[in-house]
């Protein structure tokens, strides 16, 4: 299974390359990245073979929906003082702290380095630690604590250093 570290690098690829779609398995799990007319990879589809076809379009409908709205969202904040925007890796459940009675990993006002975790993406019972990949001054914390969260949809906004 390819960890999130590896699914950026390959999404990185994808919108650097001359590739239009691209298409990754392993192990009974699948991986689809698609760019649309602009250059930018606007659809990933990940799934195992359990999920049903019906399923699988619902998913790839609403994480075009998701990806158009974040790009809308980096867009806006990017045009106020040149702030940063961390997104989710991936589709999975938002989590502000390792566990419940643990203090949250960042918050409004907090400075962090790129390799801070600013919080967990729980995604097939696996916690995938999520990293600023930034230096910079947490400014807005996007997402509600245990709430699901899509592919490339805005976690937290970061003022640079």
């Amino acid at each position: 299974m390819l960890s999130v570290k590896e699914i950026k690098e390959l999404i990185k690829a994808v919108n650097e390359s001359g590739l239009e779609e691209f298409n990754y398995e392993e192990e009974g799990t699948k991986l689809h990245l698609k760019k649309p007319s602009n250059g930018q990879v606007a659809q990933v589809t990940s799934f195992v073979p359990a999920v049903s076809h019906e399923v699988k379009e619902t998913v790839e409908a609403e994480v075009a929906e998701t990806v158009e709205a974040s790009e809308q969202v980096k867009s806006a904040v990017s045009k106020e003082e040149n702030l940063h925007t961390i997104t989710s890796p991936m589709v999975g459940t938002f989590y502000t702290a390792p566990s419940p009675d643990s203090p949250v990993y960042v918050e409004a006002g907090d400075q962090v380095t790129e390799d801070t975790v600013v919080c967990i993406v729980e995604a097939m019972k696996l916690m995938n630690e999520i990293e600023a990949e930034i230096k910079g001054k947490i400014v807005e914390v996007l997402a509600e604590n245990g709430e699901l969260v899509e592919f490339g949809q805005p976690l937290f906004v970061v003022a640079p250093r």
